[in-house]
């Protein structure tokens, strides 16, 4: 699902386009994190719910996933186990109102690549693209 059109995130950086999907139950933020992250070039689908996100991962494959943790009791381990297992490569990062040890543990034990703490800035996302998306890119053309 890349495409080859490289478009500008961050000055000098280049960032080839691909498809992400961003779950987050925060209305505010989900628009927030579509926002910045087409910006970036992504083409973005939005959900609210667990549920809406996985009957479309039956149509399509995601190159990036930001999901919202819910609360401590993790509701995204669902979520994030089954991108994980059709893509082990797919970079996921869990997006938590507050940090809580046994969901990072969880998450980074599930094969997710970042915890981070929300609210993020415009700033914050573009770092994680750069840090996650960037060297994935490289791997997959260097085997390419």
């Amino acid at each position: 699902m890349l495409r080859e059109e490289p478009q500008i995130g961050i000055p000098g950086v280049i960032l080839p386009r691909g498809m992400a999907v961003v779950i987050d139950q925060n209305r505010t933020d989900l628009q927030a994190y579509t926002a910045a992250l087409r910006k970036m070039g992504f083409e973005v689908t939005p959900f609210t719910s667990y549920q809406e996100a996985l009957l479309r991962l039956e149509q399509v494959t995601p190159d990036f996933v930001f999901v919202d943790q819910g609360t401590v009791a993790f509701e995204a381990r669902g979520f994030v186990a089954n991108v994980l297992a059709r893509n082990r490569y797919t970079p996921v990062v869990v997006l938590a109102r507050s940090l809580h040890m046994g969901c990072y543990l969880e998450a980074m034990q599930l094969g997710a690549v970042d915890y981070v703490e929300k609210p993020l800035a415009s700033a914050e996302l573009e770092h994680l693209v750069t840090t996650h998306w960037q060297p994935r890119m490289a791997a997959l053309r260097s085997t390419a």
